[in-house]
């Protein structure tokens, strides 16, 4: 579903992605680790297209320059200069780093206005699968969102990310700052989602150890460079991936 060859983007002079080779399928669930500073969250905002619109604010004020080379494809279509919201409207669809969402805006608000892609009928079925899988927010419906503790708020900008009705789920650090139960529950909250819908999902973590088990490919980023990849088995059972996130 998306193939990425050869890419690289600089910041100014310093790399930050280092000739990357890497494929989603269609309908699996593909994981992308590594450290802080390791590139993932700077490949999610280049494949959802949201490096360009930084480019673009940059040139303009004459800040930081960026450069992005290289090849994205998704579903056959070269997109890799294709505007974010027309990736967004092709079903790519990121749900940032640390939630992002609107704080003084309740659940439900939250979730209608992450439907603005969505047919009344699809809004309507999606809030519905959206209390299902995360049942804890029915009772946080009218709650402002600046209210909800980390993982209700990590819930809430899953959900609001599948009422866009994506094709591609972006999962950027979804696990970042939460509880080791709170952690296992969005895992399989995340397993089940790809599971009952079919939804083509790339994660990005630095927090490997409880979405390892759910990928069928995953990749692992050193200095902007995929250093190693396989999948989840071949992973867990690496002796240097055991090292850098299992302690073993």
């Amino acid at each position: 579903m998306l193939e990425i060859k050869n890419l690289m983007v600089f910041y100014e002079n310093a790399i930050a992605i280092n000739n990357i080779n890497i494929k989603c399928q269609g309908e699996k669930v593909t994981g992308i680790f590594g450290a802080n500073s390791a590139g993932k969250s700077t490949l999610m905002y280049t494949i959802s297209g949201i490096i360009l619109d930084v480019k673009k604010k940059e040139e303009m004020k004459g800040g930081e320059r960026i450069t992005v080379l290289g090849n994205i494809t998704f579903e056959g279509m070269d997109i890799t200069f294709m505007k974010p919201s027309e990736r967004a409207k092709k079903g790519i669809v990121l749900c940032p780093e640390r939630r992002r969402i609107f704080a003084e805006s309740s659940t439900l608000e939250n979730l209608k206005i992450g439907g603005y892609l969505a047919t009344k009928a699809q809004a309507k079925k999606t809030l519905e699968y959206v209390f299902t899988i995360f049942p804890a927010l029915i009772n946080l419906k009218r709650r402002e969102g600046g209210f909800l503790s980390g993982g209700e708020q990590q819930m809430l900008a899953i959900g609001r990310a599948l009422m866009a009705q994506p094709k591609m789920l972006l999962l950027d650090e979804p696990l970042l700052g939460l509880s080791p139960l709170m952690e296992a529950m969005l895992a399989r909250a995340i397993r089940d989602i790809n599971r009952q819908t079919g939804i083509t999902t790339l994660i990005s973590e630095q927090y490997a150890r409880p979405i390892l088990p759910i990928i069928h490919h995953g990749y692992i980023l050193e200095n902007g460079g995929a250093v190693l990849e396989g999948n989840s088995r071949e992973l867990m059972e690496n002796p240097d991936v055991k090292s850098a996130y299992f302690g073993l």
